[in-house]
């Protein structure tokens, strides 16, 4: 029911039934019902005038024409029979008829028997139907109804084409929020929906890459008096130089971090076919032999498309800051149907609820009043979702029952090529 088409093709169809019954009704008011009785008073003077007549001719003569010896032969007409009956005896006369349908005829005929036990004829030309008149009225609302909706659906759809093409555009927005360009054909309408879009598109395109030169040309003009403040820095007393040092090593990771990202946003990923789980193991043997309280408890085979720098990135980001914020972490690899994952777990407070969505935000701090003991520039994460996002994945944030968080790294897995990797790898070990 939230569709526009359905919307506009209802609204048409109970107007055109609406019409239809309306008209199918007064014309039913106007002319009225067809009842039995109107048919049976008119056959029954026509008998009532006949019977004299033929009753004259068998006096007068022997054999008269016209007569029979039984009623015509056909099928029986039962309950018009009854009805032309009662009529007859309600005006007197109690001749016995018949009413039959012979067939070779296309009318049905009514056999009236005289005294003699002989018989006469009388067509009848506008016999009336008993089936139900309720059958009739559905029978002919549905002819409507489907023809209403065969009609609505076809005006929807041409009344809603414009719109179609808004959620084609949609369709095709791409990770940086890019839109493909539309070709400016078909309705003037159309045309003038397409020609917006394709303005909208240029001018968010512009707008984003303005950005990202802005964000780019800040951090790379910090590296020059970041420079200048460290010499200087050196030439002040040893109690102080630890501080602006420690501030300065943070706004150097700040500038470092805001080229990376920007680097992340507007260049392609060349991607190739990589075993995630080799990735995973690589990274979390690289960060365990600088310190870090890290442990692969599983690891299962998965392969995925990706670039590898990327993945590796991606891996090294999170796994630092479970194993830095989280007080050390363990981690799986896992193959789910059309998924590989991996699992970070960590033994740290978790994050409140209230903030959970918002740790992707660049700078992000959970608690800004409080100085952060950790070095960071605070787009680690914001770093890995924008390139897990281009990749087609996925990264789940929830916090454990029992305490800490756990983190799903998502990404879609090679299906095809994953059995072949499984069976090279069987060949290499035998």
């Amino acid at each position: 029911m939230n569709s526009l088409r359905i919307r506009i093709a209802l609204v048409l169809v109970i107007s055109i039934v609406a019409v239809v019954g309306l008209a199918t009704s007064a014309t039913i008011f106007v002319i009225g019902p067809r009842e039995p009785e109107k048919f049976a008073q008119p056959t029954a003077l026509q008998i009532r005038m006949l019977i004299p007549l033929f009753e004259s001719l068998q006096s007068n003569t022997s054999h008269p024409a016209g007569l029979l010896d039984a009623p015509t032969e056909g099928a029986q007409r039962e309950l018009t029979t009854q009805i032309l009956q009662k009529t007859l005896r309600d005006k007197g006369l109690y001749n016995r008829v018949v009413v039959t349908k012979p067939a070779d005829r296309d009318l049905a005929a009514v056999s009236v028997e005289l005294p003699s036990h002989r018989w006469f004829e009388l067509p009848i030309p506008d016999e009336p139907h008993f089936g139900a008149p309720w059958f009739a009225l559905g029978s002919w609302i549905s002819l409507i109804i489907t023809g209403a909706v065969a009609i609505a659906l076809a005006v929807a759809h041409w009344v809603a084409r414009p719109l179609a093409l808004l959620e084609g555009v949609a369709g095709t927005i791409s990770q940086s929020g890019q839109m493909a360009v539309l070709p400016e054909t078909g309705p003037a309408e159309v045309k003038a929906t397409a020609r917006a879009l394709n303005r909208l598109t240029a001018n968010l395109k512009a707008a984003m890459e303005s950005r990202m030169r802005l964000v780019a040309a800040a951090g790379h003009d910090l590296r020059t008096p970041i420079t200048r403040m460290r010499i200087r820095a050196e030439f002040l007393p040893d109690q102080e130089q630890s501080a602006w040092f420690r501030d300065l090593d943070e706004l150097r990771r700040i500038a470092d971090s805001s080229i990376q990202l920007v680097h992340e946003e507007v260049g392609g990923k060349s991607d190739e076919s990589v075993r995630f789980d080799k990735l995973t193991e690589t990274a979390v043997e690289e960060l365990a032999a600088t310190g870090l309280t890290i442990e692969l408890v599983d690891s299962t085979p998965a392969l995925i498309r990706a670039a590898p720098l990327a993945i590796t990135r991606v891996l090294r980001n999170v796994l630092t800051n479970a194993a830095t914020h989280g007080k050390g972490c363990k981690v799986f690899v896992e193959a789910r149907q059309d998924w590989a994952i991996v699992v970070i777990e960590d033994n740290g407070p978790g994050i409140p609820a209230a903030v959970i969505d918002r740790v992707f935000e660049p700078f992000f701090r959970i608690d800004p009043a409080r100085q952060q003991p950790i070095p960071g520039a605070g787009l680690g994460l914001a770093i890995a979702k924008e390139i897990v996002g281009r990749h087609g994945g996925e990264i789940i944030l929830t916090n454990r029952a029992s305490g800490g968080l756990r983190q799903e790294i998502r990404f879609p897995r090679c299906l095809e090529q994953q059995s072949q990797a499984v069976g090279r790898m069987f060949t290499d070990a035998a």
